[in-house]
């Protein structure tokens, strides 16, 4: 089913302009990274589309399905998507994708009297509800995946999450539908127009012809049954609630366009219980006794995605109680407790701290009140699917019968009997879920490329499904059905089925919604073994190894503009300029390498150009994908057997010979400014820096062939920068210099070697370990002096942590300015203070370092309280220079977006802000009109009296 859709070949070719001439305002493609990118979502399976569509409202898909439905056009498949973020391929199909995330993202409509809301489908969960927090309300189903997936994809598999015994699913928390035709819109809100009629009225002949076996054949459940719910849609014999049909359908009954949504108050008080016991058992068990003080939700954690989290650096946060120690690993329960009345929840926490203390296995108890901590606790368990994608090794965590739910009181049974099966085949695995509803999240570890593998997939599959049946469960509890849907006939009995069937078929007579998916009317559906498979693993030492390892968990497509991945996403919106759609991409070239080409090389460079290398995914990605490492390799590849652009030649050029430039750079002071417009114009940049750097005072300089050979004075730091600091930002190194001589040290700036962070990221493999060993070398020198060393920018001191340790270079340790002050903090540093603090200083951090090291802004938080000063570091994104990113002519839309959704405002505030990286600092003069300062420099100022 990846091949291109039988017989449409013709139709395909003639469609965008088909929709042109009928005045469809979205983009048409069919742009071979897109397709890639589009062919996966958070499952293991792969089916490529022929062609994607971006409507920008209903209309524009009345439209589309105007053209869809002449008879040129009738073989073409029609598959809505929105996040991407399903785990059984409900989104993946061959034909034409309607991308309902890129443009049809609004809220439309909100009445606050009423409590409800109306959106479009493509706006984001964690979107919607800031965009109601103003209001006192939220939308309450929560997902794991809340930054990313799409409401609409949430109605359409009907998805719940944590708090759902109280919340309800989606389902239980809508309003109305509207759906679109190629004759117009059908609202469940508004009589139906005539020409609805007739279908409207076959899908009820059909929904009460089944409802009493399909009532008899869904179990009483709170995670109920939904997709094509006849209960629901036939409340009585006399109502027929068409709308009902939809939730869970899964796009097989046509594109919806606009959802009203039931909302709640937000509550006004919030306490969150993080109980940790000595075993998963343990933490089982505890479920039912704690119900008892009715909890909003129960969630667990077991030992293996615990020990993934500490791995991972999450759990720095708890208590060190809750931290795991050398009796073994922790099995964590999180339980909230949500309300208006705080001392009723008060009550309710002490009488469930000491229900706790009396449970079996108990280890520690922490409660938490403040609304952050609140919410990076629970980022922790939110935080499972992905760490077990970050799982090493060929066999690794597979979502295919993860979300069963069974009755709670059968639970533990269900447990054994599931992890018997499991044992029986060998499988380790991970487990997370919401046990106050009868669900667990059990992923079992598979290698999908091999056809074993395959076949235990099926064979686990089967029996796990069994099993549920045996307990009067649901297969299919929380993340939709998909292709997992094979099983819905066998589970909801033939009766039912057909009447199913026969909704489909008033729907979608000619069976081209998401074909193949739960219900069909003559094809056979998808299997779970015939779906086609995504590409599992490449070669260990394959330098794209980890674009295979992309599990489309999604992180990466965060809506929110102050989380920095990926930046080229949020101001696009457009799937491929994501880090999961860079690793589609470059999959699906290597595998071409081997075979038929799947994708043109010309549509692969434009997606990697428009990643600003800003490194976020290679530190806040589960599976750390890395796409600026593996862009250097596919270039290393590329320019092997094709010619370098200009820019790129002449950029090598300038780091290699850096060194030479410095030297010179005196006297190339004064003819800069001549040199720079005329660069600009042949290099086709934009806003080079102004001037050449002047040489830092001889006293704090020190030649790299003398580290080793000439005593350091005392309190000396050796301060190293790479050769576009050096060049360029003379500010920040007057401000580093006289911020550590005003605490006390004496820098030392080493003569500048360059890092080959620019050949690295250009694929210039020889050029990167030239530079790199010798700048190596001199760092081992520096660090056999004893002396402390740190870097003046953070993305260069990033490079060298990140990329020099992947080339298997053995690198001292370079620390941020930063990290080095703090670790004087513990012996309370005889450091000057100020007699007055003033207001706070805003500081802003690189984003590199922000995704790299997550306390860099509380460390140099601490770092100016120690001088008696304060500083706030509000949340941003990426600023959108990245290194030259920013300075090509090429990228300026995107690098004034990027500043714009992130930087522009906390500059507006503030006419004394502070940031650490010097493209930062660039970016923040040429749009916001201010020159920003090291935070080194203002440390200097205030010291010394200066405002």
């Amino acid at each position: 089913m990846t091949e291109q859709t039988p017989d449409a070949t013709p139709a395909l070719d003639r469609l965008p302009a088909a929709l042109r001439e009928a005045g469809f305002r979205g983009e048409v493609e069919r742009d071979t990274a897109l397709l890639a990118a589009m062919s996966t979502d958070n499952s293991v399976y792969r089916i490529r589309p022929d062609i994607v569509a971006a409507p920008c409202d209903s209309e524009d898909v009345v439209t589309l399905m105007a053209v869809m439905e002449r008879p040129e056009f009738a073989t073409i498949p029609l598959t809505p998507r929105g996040g991407g973020t399903g785990t059984n391929g409900q989104s993946l199909n061959r034909g034409l994708v309607l991308d309902m995330r890129r443009h049809m993202t609004r809220l439309l409509k909100v009445d606050a009297t009423e409590g409800w809301a109306e959106v479009e489908p493509g706006i984001v969960l964690d979107d919607l509800n800031a965009r109601l927090r103003p209001h006192g309300l939220f939308f309450a189903p929560e997902t794991s995946t809340s930054t990313r997936c799409a409401v609409g994809g949430m109605v359409s598999t009907d998805a719940s999450g944590k708090g759902s015994r109280v919340y309800g699913k989606t389902s239980d928390n809508l309003l109305g539908v509207e759906i679109a035709r190629g004759s117009g819109l059908i609202s469940s809100l508004a009589p139906a127009p005539d020409w609805a009629r007739p279908m409207l009225d076959a899908a009820e002949g059909a929904a009460r012809a089944g409802r009493d076996a399909f009532v008899a054949n869904t179990p009483r459940l709170t995670r109920r049954y939904t997709g094509y719910d006849l209960e629901r849609a036939c409340p009585d014999a006399e109502t027929f609630e068409w709308w009902r049909l939809f939730p869970g359908s899964e796009g097989t009954l046509g594109p919806i366009t606009r959802l009203r949504l039931a909302l709640r108050p937000l509550p006004k008080e919030k306490r969150l219980v993080v109980a940790g016991f000595d075993s998963f058992r343990a933490s089982l068990a505890a479920a039912t006794p704690l119900l008892a003080d009715d909890p909003t939700a129960i969630e667990v954690m077991d030992e293996r995605v615990q020990q993934l989290a500490e791995e991972a650096g999450l759990l720095s946060g708890l208590p060190q109680g809750l931290r795991p120690t050398g009796t073994g690993p922790l099995a964590y329960t999180f339980l909230e407790f949500n309300g208006d009345d705080p001392d009723d929840l008060d009550a309710k926490i002490a009488s469930c701290r000491d229900r706790l203390h009396g449970l079996d296995g108990i280890r520690a108890v922490h409660v938490a009140a403040d609304a952050d901590e609140i919410r990076a606790l629970w980022a922790i368990r939110s935080a499972g699917v992905g760490l077990l994608g970050k799982v090493t090794g060929r066999a690794r965590p597979v979502a295919f019968v993860e979300d069963c739910v069974v009755p709670p009181e059968a639970l533990a049974d269900f447990l054994d009997g599931f992890l018997a099966i499991l044992d029986r085949h060998g499988l380790s695995f991970g487990i997370y879920g919401h046990v106050d509803v009868g669900c667990l999240h059990i992923r079992p570890a598979l290698n999908i490329d091999a056809e074993d593998d395959r076949e235990t997939l099926v064979a686990v599959s089967d029996a796990i499904f069994d099993l549920v049946v045996a307990h009067g469960g649901i297969f299919w509890g929380e993340h939709g059905k998909g292709v997992r849907g094979a099983y819905l006939e066998r589970w909801i009995g033939p009766e039912a089925f057909a009447a199913l069937q026969g909704v489909k078929a008033a729907f979608d007579p000619s069976d081209r919604f998401n074909p193949g998916k739960l219900v069909t009317a003559g094809q056979p559906v998808m299997g779970i073994a015939t779906t086609p498979f995504r590409p599992f693993n490449a070669a260990d030492d394959d330098p794209l190894q980890n674009a295979f390892r992309c599990n489309g968990n999604a992180q990466c497509l965060s809506y929110a503009a102050t989380t920095p991945m990926c930046p080229s996403f949020k101001a696009t919106e457009d799937l491929r300029h994501s880090p999961k759609g860079r690793a589609d991409a470059l999959r699906a070239w290597h595998r071409g390498r081997d075979g038929a080409a799947e994708i043109e090389e010309a549509d692969l460079l434009g997606v990697l150009d428009t990643c600003l290398g800003c490194k976020a995914c290679t530190s806040s990605c589960p599976v750390q994908v890395d796409i600026p490492w593996m862009r250097g390799a596919f270039y290393a590849d590329y320019y092997a057997r094709h010619r370098r652009p200009l820019t790129d030649r002449l950029t090598l050029l300038a780091e290699r010979f850096s060194p030479w430039l410095a030297k010179v750079a005196p006297l190339g002071r004064p003819v800069w400014p001549l040199v720079r417009p005329l660069a600009e114009r042949v290099l086709s940049l934009r806003d080079l820096p102004g001037e050449l750097a002047r040489p830092v005072p001889r006293r704090a300089r020190i030649e790299a062939a003398e580290l080793g050979t000439r005593a350091l004075p005392d309190n000396a730091v050796l301060v190293w920068q790479d050769w576009f600091s050096a060049l360029f930002d003379e500010a920040a190194q007057t401000d580093v210099r006289r911020g550590l001589e005003a605490l006390g040290y004496r820098p030392l700036f080493v003569r500048m070697l360059p890092s080959g962070k620019a050949a690295g990221d250009m694929g210039d493999r020889a050029g990167f370990a030239r530079m790199a060993d010798r700048l190596t070398g001199a760092l081992r020198a520096g660090a056999r002096t004893g002396g402390p060393m740190i870097g003046l920018d953070p993305a260069f001191v990033m490079a060298v942590r990140q990329d020099y340790r992947k080339s298997g270079r053995d690198v001292p340790e370079l620390l941020l300015p930063q990290e080095f002050l703090a670790r004087a903090l513990p012996d309370g540093p005889d450091w000057p203070r100020v007699s007055e603090p003033g207001a706070p200083i805003p500081l802003l951090s690189h984003c590199t370092e922000a995704t790299a090291v997550p306390d860099a802004g509380r460390t140099w938080a601490a770092v100016f309280e120690a001088v008696g000063l304060r500083v706030e570091t509000p949340a941003t994104g990426c600023c959108g220079m990245a290194g030259l990113f920013g300075h090509k002519a090429r990228h300026q839309e995107m690098s004034r977006r990027l500043f714009d959704l992130s930087w522009a405002a906390p500059l507006s505030d503030t006419d004394d802000a502070t940031a650490t990286g010097f493209s930062c600092r660039c970016q923040a003069e040429r749009f916001g009109g201010q020159a920003v300062r090291h935070p080194l420099g203002i440390l200097a100022d205030r010291l010394e009296g200066k405002r």
